[in-house]
């Protein structure tokens, strides 16, 4: 990105060969519309990523593809393609980088699926597919999941009945199951061992702790109008205190601080159309990248909002107001895709790079 900021492929004035040979961004033409996309973190796995179809018919298809460093090529394994009945909502790797547990690709439609990767590649098999509703074989599609980074068992869904369901996947069972919200939940992510934050159609971000399933914590609800939807919730892992939402059909992040609920710490306000995708930085606390309908892909340093996303809280607040007085923050890297960006990753195991899906192509970025 910081080559195509400039406009060029490459970084300006960079002295070796070898990095004047180095590409800044990787192009991957799929057969098909992409929508869900992740990277693997195994450290055994550098630059491989699933990428997944948005078809009506069915089925539709995903493919596991591998960006080859010596040739800068992306390429789709023969073996590593195969059928989905509905377009995944979400696809994501068990975040494994020590390689401890088998390589598991999970994702989520009319049900959570979990895949496993032959070790030598030759193929992908389904190890479980996952039904919430106990009283069905059929239960309310699945928006989003999110897989527990520090205890890879767990993998929360939020669904359109208003649940969200943390799955004991090596036992293949429900832990629990809560009533989340009061209309559709439309993503969840973790924010440590047992918590977790959702968001909704009734325009809520809501935080719950596993200890205590009875009460939930309500951060932040849309006001502007009211109950506005909320649909794309990132938890800052660097530093949880901080997360960032998307509101439905707007060009504004919210970035709220769960110690102040009610009150975003900044609303990001530079996209030209609505906002589709955020990723925090995986080495950062206080860099977020964000991406939407304006074909751009922004990333933003909010150390200016008082000393980081984890400065002190009043002066964050602050720099917050100061920011909004002079009419908000601007991004400091800005790349501009050809055409709507419906999806974004950044890499955790190589946080150089960034992912970016639109139409039918799969770009990485080197930020």
């Amino acid at each position: 990105m910081a080559g195509a900021v400039s406009g060029g492929g490459e970084r300006d004035g960079e002295g070796s060969e070898e990095q004047q040979k180095r590409s800044e961004i990787y192009t991957y033409e799929a057969p098909w519309h992409i929508y869900a996309m992740n990277w693997s973190v195994r450290r055994d796995k550098k630059y491989r990523l699933a990428i997944a179809s948005l078809l009506e018919q069915l089925p539709n298809r995903v493919e596991i593809v591998q960006l080859d460093d010596s040739t800068g090529e992306i390429r789709s394994g023969p073996n590593l393609s195969f059928e989905h009945p509905y377009p995944p909502t979400k696809a994501m790797f068990v975040p494994d980088r020590e390689c401890l547990r088998p390589d598991l690709l999970a994702t989520s439609a009319d049900f959570l699926r979990i895949w496993r990767i032959n070790d030598d590649s030759t193929g992908v098999e389904q190890k479980a597919l996952l039904n919430g509703n106990r009283n069905s074989e059929f239960c309310g599609p699945l928006t989003s999941f999110d897989w527990n980074e520090a205890e890879p068992r767990r993998v929360g869904t939020s669904s359109i009945d208003t649940t969200c369901t943390i799955w004991d996947i090596d036992r293949e069972a429900v832990d629990t199951q809560l009533i989340a919200h009061d209309k559709e939940v439309y993503d969840i992510a973790w924010g440590g061992v047992g918590v977790f934050a959702s968001v909704s159609a009734d325009g809520s971000v809501r935080v719950f702790d596993l200890r205590d399933k009875e009460h939930s914590t309500i951060i932040y609800e849309s006001s502007d109008p009211p109950d506005t939807p909320l649909v794309r919730l990132g938890w800052n892992k660097q530093d949880p205190r901080y997360m960032a939402t998307i509101i439905m059909d707007s060009p504004k992040v919210v970035v709220l601080d769960i110690r102040y609920p009610t009150l975003p710490v900044v609303e990001l306000q530079r996209h030209q159309a609505s906002v589709n995708a955020i990723a925090w930085a995986p080495h950062s606390s206080c860099h977020i990248c964000t991406a939407g309908d304006d074909s751009q892909a922004l990333i933003w340093d909010l150390s200016s909002m008082g000393g980081g996303a984890g400065g002190g809280s009043g002066a964050v607040q602050q720099a917050a107001a100061a920011a909004s007085a002079e009419g908000g923050l601007d991004p400091i890297l800005a790349y501009t895709a050809g055409a709507e960006i419906e999806q974004l990753q950044w890499s955790s195991t190589q946080p150089d790079w960034v992912a970016i899906a639109f139409s039918s192509k799969l770009q990485i970025l080197r930020v």
